[in-house]
């Protein structure tokens, strides 16, 4: 996520890549009125122009964003909203433009072109003026509302808050039972309030999907994959099924190493993992129980968090030797927030440093300057790591940024190389079209900065100094297996049953009195975990997800994870490399990264099942090479848990229908 890169989300046509934006049902004195068509325009000079005004409003759409996601406040969601309200606006007007085209020859350019605008939207706008005010109204709040999340206990002078971060510290290395507890019910709190306001979003969402010909919204999200609706559902259950006997097996192997910690509450009845000790939030990511599952202790040093923790100390205590001994706490401080800015952007050089060795271009230096490296010490900000296409450029460059409240350890790490995935796709297809700058699909844009993660080996680490030296061994092959199993394999499911429950509240399968129990019931039934204490429908737990209230889809990251491991295998295959596919690392390599930039450069221009096969010769989403990839894993787990009773029992309410198969959308 984090996947972790969507700036929001909050409206985003295809033409602002990742970003969410803006304002105006109706003029007034402040905003101006959506665009007319000239007389006798051509599909093609329409698409043209629609392209021009888009590069004219993206600066200050963007920055809008940036600035509500940075600077927390009412005014800097005031701002968003207005802006979003102003961009839909346009966009609406754009579409009621673009029907009189319908049935009309024109260029394969200028027809896609036209599907994308009217696919574009993960917000799809209402056309009632005050609807469209009050969606983007909603929107911000709630981001704004994620984002100064703050779980309080004690009064008075006792009274402590702490943030998404500092919960996380406690999941990520903590190993006491009641302290991880609390702060998982902790910051679970901060969704609840989100509740009533998501109800009437998701009444303004499907209005607005509607007016585009959508049964739902659920629906406009699953149409942008050059395929019908409802294929895409099928898609991703056939995809799901390739990999779901490997979950199975991490699944088993978790559970018997959470019993032998916690005896008598490592699991919940049924077999389900306890939600609150994965390491993770959200339980979409299982590295950080590295010290619990770790196959081999003495098999290789993998500990990377250590590395970066040490780096950050010598940063740190360099600069305090600089300084006189008695300085006081407010200096102290100071001190330690420029040490973690320089880790921080060390971190990001080094990431750069990946894509640099394939022949693709230095960052520009704005991105330097722009971006939040780190959590600032004056004000709230959204924390969630997400990458920025701003639409103009400084100084001939693309402005590009990254947000992020960077901490020295792995996860972070690993992040940083992901979200620079993006911030190179933006660069490459910096030339097209706005229109064309985007994912060749969603999934696309997620899999870029992933694929390079399953590049980072053990011997690449080893050479940038941040593990020891490898032994060559069956241990150390499974413990640098386990280690990547722990991020790839275990998020799978997640990344499947968010959009599976969002589609049901679109489509009215899932109503608002039974939000938490459905979506606990696919947690259960997909990832097998479960609450330790009873959730009912008095909590938002799905709130707690940024990609909820920031309304950003997530089947991308599903099929991200699926696609990282088919681009990794064509560009292992490019590099000439011989061997087993776990053992390839393309750093240096100039021949995969120029097929890898070839690919970024295409954007959205053409079908993705094109893309796709210029760059790994087949046209189908396959997750045979996350198979390939993890096979000696696979045949570890299923021996250690030979004897044990594997699986899970889900509640009977947990088996959620796939949507209803449906008629392409009927524009107009």
């Amino acid at each position: 996520m984090t996947h972790r890169h969507a700036l929001l989300a909050l409206a985003v046509a295809a033409s602002l890549t990742l970003a969410g934006c803006n304002r105006s049902a109706s003029p007034d004195a402040t905003t101006p009125a959506a665009s007319a068509a000239p007389e006798g325009e051509t599909a093609d000079q329409f698409i043209a122009r629609v392209n021009d005004e888009m590069r004219t409003l993206m600066p200050e759409l963007t920055a809008s964003q940036w600035l509500s996601a940075t600077y927390i406040n009412d005014d800097s969601q005031l701002l968003a909203a207005k802006y979003n309200e102003r961009y839909l606006a346009q966009l609406n007007s754009w579409i009621e433009q673009s029907r009189k085209f319908e049935g009309q020859q024109m260029s394969p350019e200028t027809a896609r072109a036209i599907n994308l605008l009217k696919l574009g939207a993960s917000m799809p706008p209402p056309r009632n003026p005050e609807h469209l005010a009050e969606l983007t109204k909603i929107a911000s709040k709630m981001e704004g509302t994620y984002g100064a999340g703050q779980y309080c206990t004690g009064e008075g002078e006792a009274r402590s808050c702490r943030q998404l971060g500092q919960l996380e510290d406690v999941l990520r290395s903590s190993r006491d039972y009641d302290a991880q507890l609390d702060a998982w019910q902790g910051w679970h709190t901060i969704a609840q309030p989100m509740r009533g306001d998501y109800t009437r979003f998701v009444e303004l969402v499907n209005e607005g999907a509607r007016d585009l010909g959508f049964a739902d919204a659920g629906e406009a999200w699953r149409s942008g994959y050059d395929m019908p609706p409802a294929e895409l559902a099928a898609e991703t259950d056939r995809l799901w099924g390739q990999v779901k006997p490997l979950y199975e097996q991490l699944h088993c192997y978790a559970r018997g190493r959470l019993e032998a910690r916690y005896p008598g509450r490592g699991t919940v009845e049924g077999g389900l993992l306890p939600a609150h000790l994965m390491g993770n939030m959200w339980q979409q990511d299982w590295s950080n129980l590295w010290d619990v599952l770790q196959p081999y202790p003495n098999a290789g040093d993998l500990d990377i968090t250590g590395a970066l923790e040490k780096n950050y100390q010598v940063l740190l205590n360099e600069r305090m030797v600089k300084e006189n001994a008695l300085i006081d706490s407010d200096r102290r401080a100071d001190i330690a927030h420029a040490a973690q800015t320089d880790n921080a952007k060390r971190m990001n050089e080094r990431a750069q440093d990946f894509y640099v060795s394939l022949g693709m271009p230095k960052l520009p230096d704005s991105y330097w300057a722009k971006t939040q490296f780190i959590k600032p010490r004056d004000r709230d900000v959204v924390c969630h790591a997400s990458a920025w296409d701003m639409g103009g450029k400084i100084d001939g460059q693309p402005d590009v940024r990254t947000k992020m409240c960077t901490k020295p350890n792995e996860e972070d790490f690993t992040t940083i190389y992901h979200e620079l995935g993006h911030v190179y796709y933006y660069l490459a297809y910096n030339g097209r079209p706005p229109l064309f700058q985007s994912g060749a699909h969603d999934g696309f844009h997620e899999a870029i900065g992933d694929t390079i993660v399953l590049a980072m080996t053990p011997k690449y680490l080893q050479s940038i100094g941040l593990v020891g030296e490898q032994q060559q061994s069956q241990e150390s092959l499974v413990n640098s297996q386990m280690r990547m199993a722990l991020a790839k394999v275990s998020f799978l499911p997640f990344g499947l049953m968010i959009d599976r429950w969002r589609w049901g509240v679109f489509d009215g399968s899932i109503t608002p009195d039974n939000y938490n129990a459905a979506w606990w019931s696919l947690k259960a039934q997909y990832q097998g975990v479960a609450p330790a204490t009873p959730r009912g429908e008095a909590f938002f737990d799905a709130g707690a997800k940024y990609h909820v209230p920031g309304n950003t889809p997530y089947t991308r990251y599903f099929l991200s994870h699926v696609l990282q491991f088919q681009f990794y295998k064509a560009l292992c295959d490019a590099s000439g490399h011989t061997g087993p596919l776990y053992e390839c690392s393309f750093y240096g390599n100039k021949a995969a990264g120029e097929k890898f930039w070839a690919m970024l450069e295409k954007g959205n221009s053409q079908p993705w099942q094109q893309t796709l096969k210029e760059l790994t010769g087949g046209e189908t989403m396959d997750a045979a090479p996350v198979l390939e990839y993890f096979a000696p894993l696979q045949t570890w787990l299923e021996q250690q848990n030979e004897g044990r009773s594997c699986g899970w029992s889900a509640p009977a309410a947990a088996q959620s229908p796939a949507p209803a198969a449906a008629a392409a959308p009927v524009q107009g």
